[in-house]
């Protein structure tokens, strides 16, 4: 296991995947720190909890209608130049908020426009994004570098938040902002300078002149290990994902927190995550992901259950790092799967598939858990959403774990 972990952190050191990773590091951060800003901005605005859960709605839904044609895009185009246009393009939305609060003319309907113009963006390049990863490491490598990846992003998620406390504290939550618009610049060089270009594969001679969008979507869904990791992955987002998304209403009305508090709170769900993603780097490529997505997806409902009856904020940040490590092995555990299933023709379209399963059902979860947190109060909403991903994982885990495993070195082709 320490050989695999020292293996694992060896890619950091490969010019490709190492600059990559720290650019990806640096993005990431300035949307955490946005993303931590924006739900406070709003309640600061006298947004109601529908509101919050109406902007994380908007920033995730388009991928129900975009992300097939993102991962069609990545399929079919060079990746870094679809990365580059969707995320400049997106750079330009925290630069909208910035010029809105210096004039004062700031309102939350403005931002949930914002929210959906990132969401367009990110439905049609995350595909791309996350296709990244097999095209710059060895096949044998790929398990690692979506662990690292992770760890990239878990980090963000401890780096970000804290230094957007520290800036809300101190300057204000425009401050956040600015940083993540000049996050977006490392990014973008590095998909200039670093990333290979990139020539689809041809067709398919099987492949049919019409409907190539949803071309190979139903190889990937009748595949039973595939569709039970997006099985997997959906009923975390929609039952587990609001976790995070309501959790500045958790604090503020459960707790009756400050921004500090909230900082920490959800720099907590990041330090758990970035420990579920580090143990991910010791687990040989060898063993089943399975056991691990589903039996962390089945964990992560009880921590929900824990955290809708805890009385302590001094216990929330403990039960938020635990669900971060749940939902981070889980999710990763799924998409590495995937990708080591997925065959070159598959790749951008099975990642898409996973991208729809995320953050489709994170942004339909966000939705609903708003309507019950004003119907029920964000205590009985999250106690409810943890009991349904208890009793939902469960039945997935007893359908997926029957299937034939998958047979290694044999990708699925359309």
């Amino acid at each position: 296991m320490i050989k695999t972990f020292r293996e694992s952190l060896g890619l950091l050191a490969t010019r490709r995947f190492g600059t990559f990773w720290f650019a990806s590091l640096l993005s990431s951060i300035g949307t955490w720190a946005q993303q931590v800003a924006e739900p406070w901005l709003l309640l600061t605005l006298g947004a109601s909890p529908f509101v919050i859960g109406l902007d994380s709605f908007a920033m995730n839904a388009p991928v129900w209608l975009l992300t097939l044609a993102g991962g069609a895009l990545a399929d079919r185009s060079d990746r870094r130049r679809v990365i580059l246009l969707f995320q400049s393009i997106q750079m330009l939305c925290p630069t909208a908020i910035v010029i809105l609060l210096i004039i004062g003319a700031v309102k939350p309907w403005m931002i949930i426009v914002l929210s959906v113009i990132v969401g367009i963006t990110d439905a049609l390049s995350m595909p791309s994004f996350q296709s990244i990863v097999p095209s710059i490491v060895e096949p044998d490598q790929i398990s690692a570098g979506l662990a690292l990846n992770s760890t990239q992003f878990n980090l963000s998620r401890i780096l970000g938040p804290s230094l957007a406390g520290v800036l809300m504290s101190s300057v204000g939550a425009m401050a956040c902002f600015v940083v993540s618009a000049l996050s977006y610049v490392p990014f973008i060089g590095v998909a200039l300078w670093i990333l290979p270009r990139w020539t689809p594969p041809p067709p398919s001679a099987a492949a049919r002149p019409r409907g190539q969008l949803f071309a190979g979507i139903g190889t990937i869904l009748r595949d039973a290990n595939l569709r039970g990791a997006l099985l997997t992955v959906l009923a975390t987002g929609i039952l587990c994902g609001p976790l995070v998304t309501f959790t500045p209403v958790l604090v503020k009305a459960a707790f009756n927190g400050s921004a500090s508090q909230f900082s920490l709170a959800v720099v907590s769900f990041g330090v758990g995550g970035l420990l579920g993603a580090g143990g991910l780097l010791s687990v040989p490529a060898t063993v089943d992901r399975r056991p691990l997505s589903s039996g962390f997806a089945i964990a992560l409902g009880v921590v929900l259950v824990l955290t809708a009856i805890n009385p302590w904020f001094s216990a929330l940040p403990v039960l938020l790092a635990l669900a971060g490590a749940a939902m981070t092995v889980s999710n990763t555990a799924a998409n590495s799967l995937l990708q080591i299933a997925a065959g070159a023709r598959l790749l951008g379209r099975t990642v898409s598939l996973y991208m729809l399963a995320l953050r489709g059902g994170i942004s339909l979860g966000a939705l609903l858990t708003g309507v019950a947190v004003s119907l029920l109060g964000v205590r009985h909403a999250i106690l409810l959403n943890g009991a349904l991903a208890i009793a939902v994982q469960s039945a997935c885990a007893w359908s997926w774990l029957r299937a034939p495993l998958p047979a290694p070195g044999r990708p699925i082709e359309p």
